[in-house]
């Protein structure tokens, strides 16, 4: 009797341990199913390999803002300021620059998401026009039309580039998320987004008041 209730209760105990296994192998599949949110949190304390110099990104900066000035002059877009994306710069650090190209200095840099189709698990970005691929455009867009969507007040972003044409068809726009940092954080990263260029909210409210006074359409360009 004493053998039959040992082989009983290890019976038992291997069924108990094997429910709950396969409860938690649910429940883990569950936790890991994305919900359709449009940010996820940045992986920490990993610097990414294309960061550059200070001075390198300032003449990359200068260098694109020359092309900005005859393109804006040229298509009828907004003269006195433009916006400048660099990529090739970690999440981490200002990337966002705005440029007042009448008094040629730069007025104000900020913090920017890139899209989460990067992460690939290397540190390399991986830029994209296909829908769904949930990766950042590199190219020109015009600044379009304001509008209340799901993270408030968002601008409306217009492809200019086969690089970037299918911006507006992929709902990818300018607007600000609170995840977003205010000051730099690297070597840390910042979240990552479906592809929209997305700032903090202080930043925004920045943004905005430009964009509210432009009599035309500003530059925005997103650049590796």
């Amino acid at each position: 009797m004493p053998i039959k209730n040992n082989i009983a209760v290890l019976s038992k105990s291997w069924i108990l341990a094997f429910g709950l296994l396969l409860t938690g192998s649910v429940f883990g599949v569950f936790l890991s199913h994305d919900s359709g949110s449009r940010f996820y949190p940045a992986h920490r304390n990993i610097a990414e390999r294309k960061d550059i110099s200070k001075a390198e990104a300032m003449n990359r900066l200068k260098e694109k803002v020359q092309l900005a000035e005859e393109y804006v002059d040229e298509k009828g877009f907004d003269v006195s300021y433009c916006f400048l994306i660099d990529m090739r710069l970690p999440s981490g650090k200002n990337r966002f620059f705005v440029y007042n190209m009448l008094k040629d200095s730069l007025e104000l840099s900020g913090l920017v998401t890139h899209g989460k189709g990067s992460e690939n698990g290397s540190d390399d970005l991986i830029f994209s026009n296909k829908p769904n691929s949930n990766c950042t455009s590199l190219g020109k867009y015009k600044m379009g039309n304001s509008y209340n969507g799901l993270f408030g007040l968002s601008y409306k972003l217009h492809g200019l580039e086969k690089s970037n044409d299918n911006a507006f068809q992929r709902s990818v726009v300018l607007h600000c998320f609170n995840g977003v940092p205010n000051k730099e954080v690297y070597p840390n990263q910042i979240c990552v987004s479906e592809g929209c260029p997305t700032v903090s909210p202080e930043f925004f409210d920045q943004l905005k008041i430009l964009m509210d006074e432009a009599q035309e359409p500003i530059l925005l360009w997103i650049y590796y």
